[in-house]
């Protein structure tokens, strides 16, 4: 009897311990799911902010102005050649066109308050076309036009209508004509090609982006150029052919180490020696790549490494056994089958290296940057550099402009890493 009172005491003891072992395992498992499902509702926060306030910017807004090409604007000079031309006061005819259509604005206040409802970027393309087809000067033609950043964020509903007029940038009387022009169906909203064609401008409806992606281009280049062949070289010699001593022991240290410093860091070394040292532009993509190199170059080299290690000791066996030499063995067996794992960690490096902006602002790639760059060697931004001088930015415009910009690098990340991810499943090997 005592024997089998204990032994139902000990397998009471085991259940009440088994079911203490399961309501912890189902705590884990609602504490995991918790955490999950709270990092995708901030998540889903975040992009819903983010397109919330920067899908408007693709889009601009466009009026429709009656443009007569008066010879002796658009002709100053009376000799009716390119210099001459170039010289034309194209924003005072696209001013006149507009003057027209408000016959009863007439004191010089109000009539250059109504110019301001028009882009400046409407006369650049006005002298384009001009300049391309002299037969134009004397004609009539119907143009729609830029309109100014103000007109654009009163018909995306960006500027209440009816808040105190000491509160926002425009007044009463400037809304009453843009109401007008959308009862004359001269207000249309388009798609905004000038954010993908355009450089930076200080005028918010004419910036654009294209300048910061080039540069971004030049540098991701001069990165991959650089930092693929040595960071993956450096690990086949560190994996296959390095001696296992203590001075390997404090490359590889090192080498993890680099790793996890701060970005920063790599933008004063960069500053140090590209700039300070070697004496190589400012602002230039080439400076931007080579600091990059050195940023992606631990985590290649460490990726590569796991790659080439996930190879099974028995591929090199085999290759060994059949009377290939060690260099065979790697080169023409190991890295090979490494390869998929090597381009996986080398795009997630290069997609890393395109978020960066803080070493970028170290070796001055923070400058107003108008022109496109041709080269690695000409001044540019990057699109995160971008971003950042935007958002420091006052005007209202230019928030947006943040956002889209913000779209437009998270798809390239997205693409990057779904690019990574898609050569994994392709390319991998199972053993």
């Amino acid at each position: 009897m005592t024997t089998n009172a204990s032994s139902k005491a000990r397998v009471a003891e085991a259940d009440r311990q088994l079911g203490k072992r399961y309501a912890r395992e189902r705590r884990f498992r609602r504490l995991g799911l918790l955490s999950v499902s709270a990092g995708m509702v901030f998540l889903a926060v975040f992009f819903a902010s983010i397109i919330s306030q920067g899908y408007t910017a693709f889009s601009q807004t466009f009026v429709k102005l009656d443009i007569e090409l008066t010879p002796d604007i658009v002709d100053p000079l009376g000799t009716a050649d390119d210099n001459s031309y170039s010289e034309g006061d194209y924003q005072l005819i696209m001013r006149n066109a507009l003057n027209r259509l408000f016959p009863s604005v007439a004191s010089r206040g109000d009539r250059r308050e109504l110019g301001k409802m028009l882009s400046i970027g409407g006369s650049y393309t006005l002298q384009e076309m001009v300049m391309a087809d002299h037969s134009l000067v004397g004609s009539k033609l119907t143009l729609w036009v830029p309109a100014h950043t103000n007109v654009d964020m009163l018909d995306k509903g960006n500027i209440d209508k009816d808040s105190d007029p000491r509160e926002r940038p425009i007044s009463d009387q400037y809304i009453g004509w843009y109401e007008q022009l959308v009862d004359m169906g001269r207000i249309e909203r388009r798609f905004n090609t000038a954010l993908f064609t355009n450089g930076d401008s200080r005028e918010p409806e004419l910036a654009g982006i294209l300048g910061a992606l080039t540069g971004s281009f030049y540098m991701l280049l001069v990165t991959l150029v650089l930092s693929f062949p040595i960071g993956v070289a450096a690990a086949i010699y560190l994996e296959e052919f390095a001696p296992r001593n203590r001075w390997t022991d404090i490359i590889e240290v090192n080498i993890n180490n680099l790793a996890a410093v701060p970005s920063i860091v790599f933008g004063l070394l960069g500053l140090a020696i590209f700039i300070n040292w070697f004496a190589l532009p400012r602002s230039a993509p080439l400076v931007g790549g080579l600091v990059l190199m050195l940023m992606t170059l631990p985590v290649i080299i460490i990726a590569a490494r796991a790659a080439i290690k996930s190879v099974p000791p028995s591929i090199r066996q085999a290759a060994l056994g059949l009377g290939a030499s060690h260099m065979q063995t790697v080169f023409q067996h190991v890295v090979p089958l490494a390869l998929p794992g090597i381009l996986t960690g080398t795009i997630i490096g290069m997609a890393r290296a395109l978020g960066e902006s803080a070493p970028l602002l170290m070796i001055g790639m923070v400058a107003f940057i108008v022109d496109v760059p041709e080269n690695p060697l000409d001044p540019a931004t990057a699109l995160p550099v971008q971003i950042y001088l935007w958002a420091d930015s006052p005007e209202r415009a230019f928030t947006e402009k943040t956002s889209a910009a913000i779209i437009v690098l998270l798809g390239f990340l997205l693409l990057m890493n779904l690019t990574a991810v898609l050569l994994r499943r392709r390319f991998e090997r199972k053993w």
